[in-house]
């Protein structure tokens, strides 16, 4: 049996046979592959000749005198005009250079760990990191992994320059290369230590040590250690002093976990250091104006041109802030949060000041005091994520105007249970239950969208945001530039309208510049020109060309409501904080139903100003809206703007043909009498009469809410036809009654006890009724929504009696009794 396969002993007996041909065969075959051998040696010589004098004509530095440090050149952070500094970055330098031997050798083992794990056993550099960093340029498309060493990172912060070049790579591998010949691990990394940025001006861990925890490098703990070794991956991002203290914690428990993985601490010294509490030093600095503002632009930068460009580059950053609006927003917020304190227990404030054409950050103040200890002042409030409370409600509001509602539109103010898990009588919230109050306790009845916009009225809010959808109310708003709110929208339900989920200042600001702007968006942006330090514009403002958000009659829209002073007048007065004589100022409000945020946001056609308080713990003020709270503080930055601002009106909406709209949508309700919008149009398509209402999962309980709201109302006895009504009602139903509703019984007709008996509605209105209620006696028996229009009952009492019906339909409310007797 043949141990080859049936081709290949075939193949060889044709070679034996025809020993020419075969010959011919691998001739030609080694001649081919001689060629493409020569070929591939010929150009791997060519290419390695050219990379090779490439690499000798590369001028690189010399390492004598290698411990005289390069020194860096200063980035100035500029206002708007360039000639007032805000911050320089080397301003107030702090530098202390120490041995290795006082260096504590946790804080040692915590940056070899995060840092460089392999840095005893290297030659400088890792081949390997090298590898796979270049692999991820080349996916990324771009120079921003180098996989350093901490050798390599000596070399780059006092040798080479700030530029990221393939060059610069190279030479830095060499210069590693070099720098580890000539000098021991100890003394690299001593000179690691001491040269590498903590944030701001802090270089090195002797003075990062005594500015973040008020001792020396020697004495700091393991967990100190571990918060020193986490910064300086991105030092403003992740300085305690900063936002991102969460992400902090996370870094400084990697680097804890890294040390425990390798061997540098013990189990029990892992989990001590996890649980340690850190307190860190806080400080004063005169050199910096504006400092929420200056970090907010310096973590910009950092995030687009790298760590060592901001601390070494000599950037020259003229930025949009206007420095007399800016001195005036932190001198108002300075004063008010401290009156607020005592007033209102709320602590803190924060202003936030945007040009809508341009998207420009005029002013921004993180709170009332960047060194305020008290409060943890140097907490950016203006970039923490708070419950919005009303001022969210703009966003769903004009999410119902794209839709086609108006503002004329109808819905019910009246006491509603929303929650399909609760019985629609159960008129409170709960776990299961959600029937939420407004902010007065006080419920009105049929109310206008304008009204209920203007006057922050809360039923009303909800309603719309179930017509306009919980998705496209979200939409709308992340459309308008909010980025927070990234749940879905089953996550946030009907109470998002009421600020049920968490968004900044800043982006709130920004939003609302969509509104102020005729519905165009302009990115919001704190820079206008970044110049390097040769003199190269690195980057310019240029005007945008904004962004289509909304149509432009419904930012119109919403700006005419919120800019109503009539219509706001019911909640505020006429003339409240709100209110600036001769000028069109848009405002909301907004208060968290916790009293933990208290918010306003107001605009012109310039200018968008928002103002925050509450307290940085997340405590609760005093119960007072925010009209009483942080209104004041507005108020004044407000009248600061206007006094320099030339006036300026909104454009008006346009005014629709509104005749043939569904009588809701004009403000007409009385037509179909007292039923909720639900009755009357196609939620999908207000523009749409309503086809079988019924099947929609709110109707019942929505009706539910006006029938209980009319029976405790003065009106109740025009809409349920009694008549004698204790007041004249102030609005009178257009009805044609029919000649006869009941057509069983008929007057004065006996009827016998416990025989079933069928009570009979004649309807002569058709299509147009929808419900019809019997009484009987004055009890309440049930209701028939449809034909026959008839309720089926077996009488068990005797004696006279009546029954009582009423009817509802477009054709509004009619009710009709008979008397009669059961025996």
């Amino acid at each position: 049996m043949s141990l080859l396969p049936r081709q290949t002993v075939r193949e060889v007996a044709h070679a034996i046979k025809h020993p020419r041909e075969t010959w011919d065969f691998l001739r030609t075959t080694l001649s081919l592959f001689r060629i493409f051998f020569l070929t591939g040696l010929f150009s791997l010589l060519l290419g390695g000749g050219v990379i090779f004098l490439w690499l000798i004509t590369l001028d690189i530095p010399s390492v004598d005198g290698f411990h005289t440090r390069r020194v860096p050149e200063s980035t100035k952070i500029y206002d708007r005009t360039g000639k007032i500094l805000l911050y320089d970055v080397h301003g107030t330098i702090r530098r202390t250079r120490v041995s290795l031997e006082n260096i504590s050798r946790n804080t040692r083992n915590a940056s070899i760990a995060i840092e460089d794990t392999e840095f005893y056993h290297h030659m400088g550099i890792k081949p390997t990191a090298i590898l796979r960093a270049l692999f991820t340029n080349i996916q990324d498309r771009r120079f921003s992994q180098g996989g350093s060493t901490i050798t390599q990172q000596v070399v780059k912060n006092t040798l080479l320059s700030s530029e990221k070049t393939i060059t610069r790579k190279i030479k830095e591998w060499i210069l590693s290369l070099k720098i580890e010949q000539i000098l021991t691990k100890d003394q690299i990394l001593e000179i690691y230590l001491n040269e590498t940025p903590y944030g701001g001006t802090v270089y090195g861990v002797e003075e990062a040590s005594k500015f973040f925890f008020g001792k020396t490098a020697f004495e700091v703990s393991l967990a100190e250690s571990a918060y020193i070794a986490a910064l300086p991956q991105a030092p403003t991002y992740y300085s305690p002093l900063g936002n991102h203290r969460d992400e902090l914690e996370k870094r400084k428990d990697l680097v804890l976990s890294r040390m425990y993985e390798t061997g540098f601490i013990t189990a029990d010294e892992y989990e001590g250091a996890k649980k340690e509490v850190v307190e860190f030093v806080a400080h004063d600095d005169n050199s910096i104006k504006a400092p929420h503002f200056v970090f907010y632009v310096r973590e910009y930068l950092e995030e687009k041109y790298g760590v060592e460009m901001v601390n070494e580059g000599g950037l020259s950053v003229i930025t949009t802030l206007d420095n007399d609006l800016q001195q005036r927003a932190e001198e108002v917020v300075s004063r008010h949060a401290l009156e607020n304190e005592k007033k209102f227990n709320a602590e803190n404030a924060a202003v936030v000041a945007i040009d809508p054409h341009t998207g420009q950050i005029l002013a921004l103040v993180g709170s009332r005091g960047y060194f305020d200890d008290a409060i943890d002042g140097k907490f950016n409030v203006a970039l923490a994520k708070r419950q919005p409370g009303s001022a969210f409600k703009p966003f769903v509001y004009a999410a119902a105007f794209e839709k086609g509602y108006t503002p004329e539109t109808v819905v019910w103010d009246v006491k509603t249970q929303f929650s399909l898990n609760c019985p629609e009588d159960v008129l409170e919230t709960n776990t299961d239950c959600y029937a939420p109050e407004n902010y007065d306790g006080v419920f009105r009845g049929p109310t206008t969208l304008r009204d209920a916009l203007a006057q922050s009225i809360n039923i009303p809010a909800v309603k719309t945001m179930y017509l306009v959808g919980v998705g496209p109310s979200l939409e709308a708003a992340q459309r308008m530039g909010i980025t927070t709110l990234t749940e879905r929208s089953s996550y946030y339900g009907l109470p998002l309208v009421l600020g049920g989920g968490e968004v900044t200042l800043l982006e709130m600001v920004s939003a609302y510049g969509v509104f102020a702007n005729e519905g165009k968006m302009s990115p919001k942006t704190p820079i206008i020109k970044i110049e390097n330090k040769e003199g190269d514009v690195l980057e310019e403002f240029i005007d945008p060309v904004p962004t289509d958000i909304l149509p432009t009659n419904t930012a119109l829209t919403v700006s005419d409501i919120l800019s109503d002073n009539e219509a706001r007048t019911r909640a505020f007065g006429s003339n409240s904080s709100l209110y600036f004589p001769g000028f069109d100022v848009a405002v909301k409000t907004g208060t968290t139903n916790d009293y933990r945020d208290a918010w306003i946001i107001g605009y012109t056609p310039d200018l968008v100003l928002g103002a925050w308080a509450g307290n940085n713990d997340n405590t609760p003020m005093e119960k007072k809206v925010a009209g009483f709270i942080i209104a004041p503080l507005w108020n004044e930055i407000m009248r600061f703007s206007l006094e320099r601002a030339s006036q300026k009106n909104f454009p008006p909406p346009e005014n629709e043909d509104t005749s043939l709209l569904p009588p809701v949508l004009r403000g007409d309700w009385t037509s179909v009498g007292p039923h909720s919008i639900l009755y009357s149009i196609n939620k999908e398509n207000p523009r749409l009469l309503a086809v079988n209402p019924q099947v929609d999962q709110q109707f019942s309980r929505w009706e539910f809410g006006v029938r209980n709201w009319i029976l405790g109302s003065p009106l109740s006895g025009a809409f349920l036809g009694s008549t004698t009504p204790t007041t004249t009602p102030a609005i009178q139903y257009r009805t044609t009654p029919p000649t006869k509703l009941i057509s069983f019984p008929v007057a004065n007709m006996v009827i016998e006890r416990g025989t079933p008996t069928t009570f009979k509605i004649e309807n002569s209105f058709g299509d147009q009724m929808r419900k019809v209620s019997f009484f009987l006696g004055g009890v309440y028996l049930g209701a028939s929504e449809g034909e026959p229009f008839s309720l089926s009952v077996v009488p068990t009492t005797s004696g006279p009696t009546t029954l009582r019906v009423v009817a509802e339909g477009l054709f509004g409310v009619i009710s009709e009794t008979v008397s009669f007797s059961i025996q």
